[in-house]
């Protein structure tokens, strides 16, 4: 086959994935969300360069951003990694077919049996949504391999759209109840998830050796969003959705290390 190599050009993800500053903001954001402020002080650079480089990856939809629910002034960045992922194999699959073969990702568990257990606790403010499905789906993914909790600093009753999201997707969460974050004081982890921003800023210290990864995704809490009851529910499948991506990811991310 001949190939017309003048009118090739280099897909403009492989271009924005190729600058320094930016591959280091999306390895932090692969991480979690942050703050213009946070990223400035991990990168030493200054704030409109960074801002400059979060604006270019914006605009091509690989990262997101949201006003903070703790502090307005603050926005918040997180990868989209759905769309990093597409953009990602669909330009390595112009190269040849076969490496945009991304299977393990899209299976709904990954296999794990041959890794060490891990403790993970989940951290939102009520502890009876985000928290209470992310417990439930990591707990389901990981074939039980995984010693999975969660917690609130202001806890209240599991929700029954979590319960009835969750049993669409076939885990049962109904027997999971909302706990304080004190309940596990003393107890080490090997990772601690932070899921709203105000339980970031608040969030304890968990003791280690090595000390837990601490990681921040700043979902918004699908209780308070108004509407009928339908859009309601509709948010709580949202944020399960949002929830089953970052949780496949992090458990490659896991057996990768």
């Amino acid at each position: 086959m001949d190939v017309t190599l003048s009118s090739v050009q280099s897909p403009a993800i492989l271009k924005l994935l190729a600058h320094d500053v930016r591959w280091k903001i999306l390895t932090l954001l692969a991480r979690g969300d942050y703050c213009v402020q946070e990223l400035v002080r991990f990168l030493e650079q200054p704030q409109n360069l960074v801002s400059y480089h979060l604006r270019r990856m914006h605009n091509l939809g690989i990262v997101k951003e949201h006003r903070s629910t703790a502090d307005g002034r603050d926005i918040y960045y997180s990868l989209d990694l759905e769309k990093l992922q597409s953009l990602y194999f669909s330009s390595a699959g112009v190269l040849h077919p076969a490496l945009g073969n991304a299977q393990i990702l899209s299976r709904e568990q990954i296999t794990i049996s041959a890794y060490k257990p891990l403790r993970i606790l989940f951290l939102c403010t009520s502890n009876s949504g985000r928290s209470q499905m992310a417990e439930g789906l990591l707990r389901h993914m990981s074939q039980g391999r995984f010693e999975v909790f969660s917690a609130g600093s202001n806890p209240r009753s599991l929700h029954p759209y979590a319960v009835r999201v969750m049993a669409a997707m076939g885990i049962d969460i109904s027997h999971q109840r909302a706990k304080h974050f004190d309940e596990f004081h003393g107890q080490s982890f090997d990772y601690v998830i932070t899921l709203c921003d105000r339980v970031k800023e608040k969030c304890p210290s968990f003791p280690g050796n090595p000390e837990p990864v601490h990681l921040h995704w700043s979902l918004p809490d699908p209780s308070l969003i108004e509407g009928s009851e339908d859009e309601k529910y509709a948010v709580f499948e949202q944020i399960a959705q949002q929830l089953r991506t970052r949780i496949r990811y992090l458990l490659v991310q896991i057996l990768t290390i």
